[in-house]
């Protein structure tokens, strides 16, 4: 039995997640995605068996989005008699054409709720522990002129949602979205440093922050150990909550689990 890996605080709120979390676009979508090897979207066995092994490792954080193609909706099924074991993840924003492999964007206010409602169906559940905003990039116009992050703050209230925040891409962005929300996402990895800005205002300020693309989204090469290499790098930051890894491997999964524990042990 693997060690477990222990939960930390989210930001000033009162959810506890893993360092690591299970980024599972890959179980609901194989079109325009960047990843250097093809893969097959696993079926619900495979699925199921790479979730319970998540569980043991003691990963409770789970990443989605209505941009995942089918990926809430299977894990609506998948997580069924389980959801008080998992701190779920999902976003709006972005919208994914399975049939096309296209993305489109909208973050009005009415879509922000729609999408809401929508996950909330999809992931059959009655609240979702952490809901970002899925950027196209115009982090700053998107947070001052349109109506998502208003939707998102409603839906808090509500009790829909326990946190919000930001997947951004610009630290300009990044930096707005962290002083006005719950939490953000960021990309960083010893091949993409730009945006620890970010990471060193959720530091100071108590944020939450999670890492996308922790491992170069399969992409970062070395000597040694890459996946080793760039969880230490990336844990050992203090701005940094969880980083989230997406794989369907169970092996995989194992090693960033072990790798992940490694590193907190030399933080």
């Amino acid at each position: 039995m693997e060690s477990a890996l222990s939960h930390r605080r989210f930001g000033s709120s009162d959810l506890m997640v893993s360092p690591l979390g299970l980024g599972t676009v890959k179980l609901g979508r194989d079109k325009g995605v960047k990843y250097p090897k093809d893969f097959t979207i696993p079926d619900d066995k495979a699925a199921a068996d790479l979730i319970a092994l998540a569980r043991d490792l003691g990963i409770n954080l789970i990443d989605t989005a209505p941009a995942y193609g089918r990926s809430e909706e299977r894990l609506g099924k998948l997580l069924q008699g389980q959801r008080q074991d998992w701190v779920i993840c999902s976003k709006v924003g972005e919208e994914f054409n399975n049939d096309s492999g296209d993305s489109h964007f909208d973050f009005s206010h009415r879509h922000t709720r729609q999408s809401i409602e929508r996950s909330l169906d999809r992931l059959k559940t009655d609240y979702i522990d952490i809901v970002l905003i899925h950027s196209d990039g115009r982090d700053e116009h998107i947070i001052q002129h349109e109506g998502a992050l208003e939707a998102l703050q409603q839906c808090k209230q509500e009790g829909l949602i326990r946190a919000i925040g930001m997947s951004t891409k610009t630290v300009s962005g990044g930096l707005l979205a962290a002083e006005l929300s719950d939490a953000v996402m960021v990309a960083y990895n010893p091949a993409h440093q730009e945006e620890s800005p970010v990471l060193d205002y959720c530091a100071r300020h108590g944020k939450a922050a999670i890492l996308k693309k922790a491992l170069g989204s399969g992409h970062l090469i070395s000597e040694q150990d890459p996946a080793q290499a760039a969880m230490h790098f990336a844990l050992s930051h203090p701005g940094v909550t969880s980083a989230i890894v997406g794989t369907i491997n169970p092996e995989h999964l194992r090693e960033n689990a072990e790798a992940c524990q490694r590193a907190l042990l030399q933080t």
